[in-house]
């Protein structure tokens, strides 16, 4: 038997997102994160969710897998919303 091992992007397609259009669960102060120095946030996503472009921190809730880590990091409270997805919404595992 094999096992072929996957890249991280082709083990988070096997994850399953029902995306919350209306009400996102993470919710970044632009001004706060613009004046960040160290962006913690955009090395330590394991879905590398947050980007940098022209200067701006921006993230893209849709993939998140709700591990926290970036709350853990975020050290001037630039994440001024962190919560779990509403009920239905959010990351299903299919594997594990």
């Amino acid at each position: 038997m094999t096992v072929k091992k996957l890249s991280p992007e082709e083990l988070l397609g096997i994850n399953k997102f029902i995306v919350d259009e209306e009400e996102p669960h993470i919710v970044l102060d632009k001004a706060i994160c613009a004046n960040c120095k160290e962006k913690p946030c955009l090395y330590v996503c394991p879905a590398v969710l947050y980007t940098l472009k022209d200067g701006e921190v921006n993230f893209d809730y849709a993939g998140c897998l709700e591990c926290g880590t970036c709350r853990v990091v975020c050290k001037n409270k630039g994440i001024i919303k962190w919560t779990y997805p509403r009920g239905t919404f959010g990351v299903a595992f299919r594997y594990g």
